[in-house]
């Protein structure tokens, strides 16, 4: 039987866990943590169709210009002399085109509906109860400018066959009605869906461990031995790990774990921030995006989950307090009976989006190792695109045909 070594416990290791374990391979999963403070469990739980306008693009360059110099704004960019956020910048000012939108549009569209339609799959199997809801998700604007931009992104979505409709506040408040609403209107992003992060990742954890998926926490990969075109092996301190083939799926330690193959990936943390709180009313029934805030908000079993902020900097254990008072206060700005309250620091999560900077995630084999894949780079929608990338990782591993075209994605772009 063949052997394949993931590394990387999130939820895209584990969906490529849960395709190949299908597919008959011999799988083993290593982590560098107990897997549960992964951005896999503390995320939105969106899936999010609607996202096929990449990071890269027209106008968020000045617009995070101006965010910078906000300690609350969605967006932060840490002024220091960090080499890779240089190069990493000057791709991304590269992409930033009217060009590489339309480009990517068609791409994260296909991504985003197979791993819907895969969440679905999975959700009728026994055991994988995740509250998977397809009521979509609102994103609400205050003002005539997001407005124009919600009402454009809808026209382009329904050209590429997304469900979205733009509603005013009346329509806006029919669909919300137990919620007061201060906003201009939305765009109702039909063709979304949400999932609740928590009981998905244990529902997976569970299946795999049943079916023979070694998973190794706490153990972090510290010596990659490489030999001619392969990987040999991965070392974990003095314990050594071998396999047929090998998946790197880290997320935003991807850069540093590729190094030790020799390997360069262009990556940068984009640090987020969540806090949950308690929901008894059950007011918010649809997630919702703050556009101007850039604030999410997700009902999850019986709370509410509050996330948001872009923070791109080294990996580091600082929780910024102001970026997530920024997020509290701009929820009443919208809407008026949510307040939530400032968690004290130990009660809030925060983790790292891996972001490319062509806004599009790394799935395939990598050139210079023949018997390694790439499959990292997701950003803010790892959980959104995890399960597609897993399928798509066990074809590549297995030479079968891919369910979608992946050279957009390709790890040498």
């Amino acid at each position: 039987m063949s052997k394949v070594l993931i590394i990387g416990g999130g939820i895209v290791g584990l969906s490529s866990a849960y395709y190949l374990q299908k597919k008959g391979y011999e799988v083993s999963v290593l982590d560098k943590g107990d897997i549960t403070d992964s951005c896999s469990f503390g995320n939105a739980g969106m899936i999010v169709p609607s996202h096929f306008i990449p990071l890269a693009a027209p106008g968020m360059i000045q617009q995070g210009i101006r965010w910078m110099f906000n300690s609350k704004s969605p967006f932060y960019v840490r002024p220091s002399l960090n080499y890779d956020l240089i190069g990493w910048g000057i791709r991304f000012m590269k992409h930033a085109t009217a060009k590489h939108v339309s480009q990517s549009a068609e791409p994260l569209r296909d991504l985003s509906l197979l791993s819907k339609k895969l969440y679905e799959d999975l959700s009728k199997e026994p055991g994988f109860d995740f509250e998977l809801t397809h009521n979509g998700i609102l994103a609400f604007y205050k003002t005539e400018k997001a407005a124009e931009e919600e009402a454009h992104l809808a026209a382009r979505a329904i050209e590429l066959g997304l469900d979205m409709a733009v509603l005013n506040a009346a329509e806006c408040t029919a669909l919300q009605p137990d919620l007061k609403l201060d906003i201009l209107g939305a765009v109702h992003y039909r063709c979304d869906a949400h999932v609740y992060p928590t009981k998905l990742m244990n529902a997976l954890l569970l299946y795999l461990t049943n079916n023979g998926v070694k998973i190794e926490r706490n153990k972090k990969v510290d010596k990659i031995e490489t030999a001619g075109k392969r990987v040999i092996r991965v070392f974990t301190g003095k314990q050594s790990w071998e396999a047929d083939q090998y998946v790197i799926a880290t997320g935003s330690w991807s850069p540093e774990v590729a190094k030790m193959a020799d390997l360069t990936i262009s990556l940068m943390p984009g640090k987020g921030y969540s806090f949950m709180e308690f929901e008894p009313e059950n007011r918010l029934t649809i997630p919702a995006l703050l556009c101007e805030a850039r604030v999410a908000l997700t009902p999850m079993n019986g709370q509410i989950r509050y996330g948001g902020t872009m923070e791109l900097d080294k990996i580091n254990t600082k929780v910024n307090m102001h970026r997530v008072k920024g997020i509290a206060e701009s929820v009443p700005q919208y809407f008026p009976d949510l307040k939530p309250v400032l968690p004290a620091e130990k009660d809030i999560w925060y983790g790292f989006r891996p972001s490319s900077p062509d806004g599009l995630p790394y799935i395939g084999r990598s050139e210079k190792r023949e018997n390694l894949i790439i499959a990292t780079g997701h950003g803010m929608m790892g959980l959104s695109l995890g399960m597609a990338t897993g399928l798509l990782v066990s074809q590549i591993a297995s030479g079968a045909a891919t369910e979608l075209e992946t050279g957009p994605f390709s790890v040498t772009r």
